[in-house]
């Protein structure tokens, strides 16, 4: 898939690294020098251009992106501007805005974006969530479903995952196991050892439940 990240602040700028760790074509736009050379040898292409209006955005090739993000959250007008031309002129296919404020999500939304995200709004959840939970790495999928990581509870060991009767007894599914920092797929044989990190997914008091035992 190809990306363009435009903006590169703090948030744009890992993003954009990320997201070409991970595999992606990824083009970076900036208007600051410095920025974009230290981020050129990180990403598939690193542009630097003052990005203004319709023009601008073509001549940096957005209709060839799948997805744009437009992370300049600071200057949201321009971020309007960009969203806007991106979505009702261009018509590219995806195009993720960045906001500072839940006023400024309802406007980008209205304007045609069609993702928004508050980074550090975002972040403030996810850590309260990890600091008032019990699980490590919880992904919250809905207010009350989630997927999370849980060390195997001692009778779980030496036991098969079929034998356990997950869904039966405890109403949770086992998606897998972390094994030295990669998620690895696991069936009903696979049997558990002690210090296991297995991946469930369920409703919190469900999960709460596991790590009780």
């Amino acid at each position: 898939m190809k990306f363009c990240v435009i903006g590169l602040g703090r948030f744009g700028y890992q993003l954009a690294v990320t997201l070409a760790e991970n595999g992606m074509e990824v083009m970076a736009v900036d208007s600051n020098e410095t920025i974009v050379a230290s981020i050129k040898d990180k990403v598939t292409h690193a542009i630097c251009m003052h990005v203004t209006d319709e023009e601008s955005l073509y001549n940096i090739g957005v209709e060839e992106m799948d997805t744009i993000i437009v992370a300049m959250g600071e200057n949201f007008a321009q971020t309007i501007l960009i969203t806007a031309l991106l979505k009702k002129h261009i018509k590219v296919p995806y195009v993720i805005a960045r906001a500072i404020n839940d006023i400024h999500k309802e406007i980008l939304i209205l304007i045609g974006a069609d993702r928004v995200i508050l980074p550090e709004k975002d972040i403030g959840i996810k850590l309260a969530d990890s600091l008032s939970s019990p699980f490590t790495d919880l992904v919250r999928l809905t207010k009350n479903f989630s997927i999370s990581q849980i060390v195997a509870p001692k009778q779980f060991v030496g036991k098969t995952i079929g034998n356990l009767n997950l869904f039966k007894n405890y109403q949770v599914h086992c998606l897998g196991a972390k094994k030295q920092e990669k998620i690895i797929s696991i069936d009903k044989d696979y049997v558990v050892i002690e210090g296991d990190r297995l991946i469930f997914s369920g409703y919190n008091q469900d999960l709460e439940k596991i790590t009780k035992l």
